[in-house]
């Protein structure tokens, strides 16, 4: 049997009102000065002002970055390496969702081994341990708060990079479902769907194991009980925690079983027209589902039922069927665009798009190895 390895921080934190015990841990560590990476956003709300606060009563001081942007880029990297730097920090603490937490990773993963974040695309590149990173979550989704997962936008390329590194783990992540309580239904149904596409990724990639089939399934199911109720409700905080342990779930599942073709396929609409992760995973998902059924369709039918479908006496194809349907249908309900072309997907562009997709490294572990022609057809479909 092939050997595996499990990766998350040591230590994290879920319920109502937990984010003071991650200012605790600061302090206990012996932290002196932080460097907080959220966006402005957030930092105009006076979010990042309260995690200081928290800290100053601690004996942590902090200064804020709050230049991460939507889809983070090497600049927005380079800029919060030069102010870490420039204060003295000896820690990050990340506050958002996905865009804060890879931008702190970039700028950590920087911060010991130097060079520029580029350096370190695809697998395992680098050789020290990133500056110590406390990721507080404000989205449930993502789950980049644990994941070894630093997605990075080159400009000049226009290529989102993959850099998946064990040195990127936060040593602390925190997911709080009172700071989620704000976030506007379209930001919850993208995220959300997000973690669904990470969660079905992971079930059906080549490397899932026992111990991420489980967290899988559960993802999915806790989703589909939950997301329609959470972006109609955006504060009931029962629902929030929900998909904030769904959310955790399947970055649990996705960062060991790695992921496919959907988010190979979405980090090339981000990096080329700076479109919203989660609602390109959303777009895709199905339409990439429908090529992985060629050769998962045991798998997808396990998909459907975690999904809340009846699966009796389906064969594994039907079962495939139901779980695409069953994933359009929920991608529908919270109000997920239908196609990627009014999101400003250009016919011509698709060429281009695919041959970056097969060398993302998320695309390495899809069930099925794809054809470039291949890959054009899912993005035309998906159109």
């Amino acid at each position: 049997m092939t050997a595996t390895t499990f990766f998350i921080p040591s230590l994290n934190l879920f319920g109502a009102g937990c984010v003071s015990s991650a200012a605790d841990h600061a302090k206990a560590r012996g932290f002196k000065r932080a460097l907080i990476v959220t966006d402005s956003g957030l930092h105009k709300l006076g979010v990042a002002d309260q995690i200081a606060s928290m800290l100053i009563e601690r004996n942590v001081t902090s200064v804020v970055f709050p230049g991460a942007k939507p889809n983070p880029t090497i600049k927005n990297v380079e800029d919060g390496l030069a102010l870490l730097k420039q204060e003295n920090c000896d820690c990050v603490i990340s506050l958002g969702g996905g865009s804060a937490h890879d931008c702190a990773k970039g700028i950590a993963l920087t911060a010991t081994n130097g060079g520029s974040i580029k350096d370190y695309e695809g697998v395992d590149r680098s050789a020290h341990a990133q500056l110590p990173l406390i990721a507080i979550n404000t989205t449930a989704g993502t789950a980049s708060e644990m994941t070894r997962f630093c997605i990075i936008t080159d400009e000049e390329r226009q290529v989102k990079m993959a850099i998946v590194d064990r040195h990127t783990t936060p040593l602390l992540s925190v997911n709080d479902p009172v700071l989620m309580l704000g976030k506007p239904p379209a930001l919850t149904a993208a995220t959300g769907m997000d973690a669904l596409t990470h969660a079905i990724e992971a079930y059906v990639s080549i490397a899932a194991t026992p111990i991420t089939d489980a967290c899988a399934l559960k993802a999915m199911s806790i989703i589909s009980n939950s997301l329609r109720t959470v972006v109609a409700e955006g504060q009931n905080l029962v629902a929030r925690e929900a998909m904030s342990y769904a959310g955790f779930l399947a970055g649990m599942a996705f960062n060991n079983a790695s992921l496919g073709y959907v988010h190979a396929m979405a980090h090339q609409l981000g990096g080329f027209y700076d479109l919203p992760h989660g609602v390109c995973n959303a777009v895709l998902l199905p339409h990439v589902q429908a090529y992985n059924a060629q050769v998962a369709a045991g798998r997808l039918k396990d998909v459907a039922h975690a999904l809340g479908v009846d699966t009796t006496g389906m064969t594994d194809a039907q079962g495939a069927d139901a779980a695409i349907h069953a994933i359009q249908r929920l991608s529908a309900d919270v109000g997920i665009p239908p196609g990627l072309g009014g999101l400003g997907m250009k016919e011509t562009d698709v060429p281009i798009l695919a041959a970056n997709a097969l060398k993302d490294a998320c695309g390495f572990t899809n069930p099925k190895q794809a054809t470039q022609t291949e890959i054009e057809t899912i993005f035309r479909a998906a159109a």
